[in-house]
């Protein structure tokens, strides 16, 4: 910890100039959610759901009279930037919270309490959100943040490789086997052209779908002890390197290149599992659009169908003079009638039960409905105080294996180590 608040302190003047000029870009894109001395700042890393949000906002400012102006910071540096806002107290007054940082920021009173005004709330009521996107975000009986939306995994695929190949185009009846099998068929790596693309870094949009499917986990339910180096979590996770990383994936050096959309959206990659989060700017994709569509995930042998799945929260800084303000920002975007506007305009699926139905008319061009009917099948994204630690490790380490530097055992037991050694810490 005290080596990332030392490097929190370090960058914090750069990110202070940062944050300045991503505030001028979006003034410049965002017309209507002016700054102003009364207004708020709502910091967000995802640019394809700007417009939509915009528009909510909007109407939360035609309803209160308090202006917003909304941030667009990169994932990497957004990071950064609530670090080191943290230390300088020149935080946003509204922005995202991820389960990754979830623990760390709210065991440091740099989120504002939520649990008072929840309870005295007319409109909130977390009865009405995923449970388990409710857990993300509370710490010791106290909630800090309001859910904004949950996110299933489906499996994209390129139908004109498919028609090309003479294979049917995945349905509910695969099974992981399945589609290894069409993987293979759709590669041939004279022409550059892979069944399958998933890098070792993608974890909840790759291999945790089907860890869990094949009855493993990754961490277990109390979050004493590591699932790495369980039975389960190996056997699936060497079927997932001798079936799909050694035979119909590019080099894991090609995937660090080029991310997993990209290969599929050059027509480099047949298929690719990826979140409901990436509809945005697939559907603005003229490839894409003209020759890929979604479907379910495949299923274990035994039939079990599993989705790894996470949400993410809408937080307020404890700091500054806003925090009022902020609150019935957060309140608005909570409520049953800006979370339906959220799916309506196409921005993500909503984290309020029963208001995501009409997000699959967002972009008709593609099958969304697979994204809604997974979520019977639904597994939270593995998750503990420090998960970044671990997961930044486990990701790095499961690079050897993909490149073969380590076999896939040797590496889910080495990440298994240390992993529990973290875990261990993070109860002391």
């Amino acid at each position: 910890m005290k080596k990332r608040q030392a490097a929190a302190v370090m960058v914090a003047g750069a990110m202070a100039l940062s944050l300045a000029a991503c505030k001028s870009a979006s003034q410049e894109g965002s017309a209507g959610s002016q700054s102003s001395g009364d207004g708020i700042t709502v910091a967000i890393w995802d640019n394809a759901q700007l417009d939509g949000l915009k528009e909510i906002m909007d109407g939360f400012t035609a309803e209160s009279g308090i202006a917003v102006e909304i941030q667009v910071v990169p994932w990497d540096q957004y990071w950064t930037l609530l670090e080191a806002g943290a230390q300088g107290g020149e935080m946003p007054d509204v922005f995202w919270m991820h389960s990754n940082y979830s623990q760390k920021f709210m065991s440091n009173d740099i989120l504002l309490d939520l649990t008072d005004r929840i309870a005295q709330s007319g409109t909130i009521d977390l009865a009405n959100y995923y449970e388990d996107i409710v857990g993300l975000y509370q710490l010791e009986g106290k909630t800090y943040a309001i859910p904004k939306d949950y996110d299933t995994i489906g499996l994209w695929y390129n139908k004109t490789l498919f028609d090309e190949a003479g294979i049917a185009y995945p349905d509910e009846s695969w099974t992981w086997q399945t589609m290894a099998d069409a993987a293979a068929k759709l590669t041939d790596k004279d022409k550059g052209q892979y069944g399958f693309a998933s890098p070792a870094a993608n974890n909840q949009d790759g291999y945790y779908n089907l860890i869990y499917a094949m009855g493993g986990n990754v961490i277990n339910s109390d979050k004493t002890g590591s699932g790495w180096d369980s039975p389960e979590t190996i056997e699936a996770m060497n079927w997932w390197n001798d079936n799909l990383v050694k035979t119909a994936m590019p080099a894991q050096e090609v995937m660090a290149e080029s991310a997993a959309d990209v290969l599929l959206g050059s027509g480099k990659a047949a298929m690719i599992m990826q979140g409901s989060w990436m509809v945005s700017a697939f559907k603005g994709n003229e490839y894409i659009d003209a020759n890929c569509d979604v479907a379910v995930l495949p299923k274990a042998e035994d039939g079990t169908r599993k989705s790894i799945y996470n949400g993410l929260g809408w937080a307020a800084s404890a700091q500054g003079g806003h925090t009022e303000e902020s609150w019935k920002l957060l309140e608005y975007l909570g409520s049953e009638g800006a979370q339906k506007k959220q799916a309506e305009l196409g921005v993500t699926m909503s984290a309020f039960q029963g208001t995501s139905d009409t997000w699959v008319n967002c972009a008709p061009e593609f099958n969304l409905k697979a994204y809604l009917d997974m979520t019977a099948d639904m597994e939270i994204r593995p998750y503990s105080r420090n998960t970044k630690v671990w997961e930044d490790y486990s990701q790095s380490t499961m690079v050897r294996a993909y490149t073969g530097e380590m076999s896939m055992e040797d590496v889910c037991r080495d990440i298994a180590a240390f992993m529990n050694q973290e875990l261990e810490e993070e109860r002391q």
